[in-house]
């Protein structure tokens, strides 16, 4: 029963955590339709600069943390300029800008890694103010965060702007056609997406004790997952729908990861289960259609 209860609030914490990544994936690829690879190297980022700012420049964990917020931004505001200033097609923008930032990470960092594990951290300070700790303050931490973003996000795209935004990537020409300025759009989204991913990464090394340059190997293919899990069981329908369905998708898929681990699976392998995992989400929508009979387009080739 313990190894259970275990299992479920290890993979709410990291549900909640690597929610706000898979809302970043979902703001790009599913509201925006742009295939951005910059998450790769924003997610150790966020991680590498509230690191270096808080066990070398000794700044407040809190202040650490929003300027990674803003370092994150920034990367996803490089991607968006790169695809609409200079015409480089999503896909390779994002992958230029993840390449350029490792080499970025290693430079704050002045080395692949940096301890934080005698630093004063967010997790540390509402430990004290709150008297918990272990996996119990990893969850309220993570549940502040994930509640705060969840508003501001279902807030900011009921808006004019908002709407903007996810109409550029359901019909731009349209949009183009009524004078609104999808270059804009597409800078404005990818700078938030990828603010997401930077804080999931600083607040991940805070809790792990320690940023490390490689920290970002595979965040896209997770945050994917869980997107696609989410949408695939949850169906939503509704911005508060498919935030939630976000962070609902990204507990399963992180509970299956950590089942995984539990049973004895070797760590080599977890790749493969995340495969598994999304082609079995992709074949669900797939499948209702099949049963009832319903009319199926032809594979998409781009």
């Amino acid at each position: 029963m313990d190894s259970v209860v275990n299992a479920l609030t290890v993979s709410l914490y990291e549900g909640l955590v690597f929610g706000l990544l898979s809302i970043g994936l979902f703001m790009t690829f599913r509201v925006l339709d742009f295939p951005d690879l910059t998450m790769e190297g924003s997610f150790p980022l966020g991680g590498a600069v509230a690191a270096t700012l808080i066990a070398r420049g000794g700044l407040n964990p809190l202040l650490a943390t929003l300027v990674a917020l803003f370092a994150g931004a920034a990367a996803g505001a490089v991607t968006g300029l790169l695809n609409t200033k200079l015409r480089i097609t999503a896909l390779l923008s994002g992958l230029i800008v993840m390449v350029g930032l490792y080499s970025v990470n290693l430079n704050i960092m002045s080395g692949a890694n940096i301890s934080l594990l005698r630093e004063n951290t967010i997790f540390k300070m509402v430990g004290n103010a709150l008297n918990i700790s272990g996996i119990w303050l990893s969850i309220v931490v993570a549940a502040i965060a994930a509640a705060i973003f969840f508003f501001i996000l279902r807030w900011f795209l009921q808006t004019e702007i908002g709407l903007a935004l996810r109409a550029s990537g359901n019909n731009e020409q349209m949009v183009r056609g009524m004078g609104a300025d999808t270059n804009k759009n597409i800078v404005i989204t990818t700078a938030i997406a990828n603010a997401l991913v930077a804080t999931a990464g600083a607040l991940i090394a805070q809790n792990q004790g320690f940023s490390d340059v490689g920290m970002g190997i595979g965040v896209v293919v997770v945050g994917l997952a869980a997107v696609i899990i989410g949408e695939a069981l949850f169906r939503p329908r509704t911005i508060t729908q498919i935030l939630l369905a976000a962070f609902g998708g990204t507990f399963i898929y992180r509970l299956f990861i950590t089942v995984a681990l539990r049973v004895g699976m070797p760590p080599q392998d977890l790749r493969l289960v995340t495969a598994a995992l999304v082609v079995l989400a992709l074949a669900i929508p797939f499948a209702r259609k099949k049963l009832a009979g319903e009319w199926l387009p032809p594979a998409t080739r781009s």
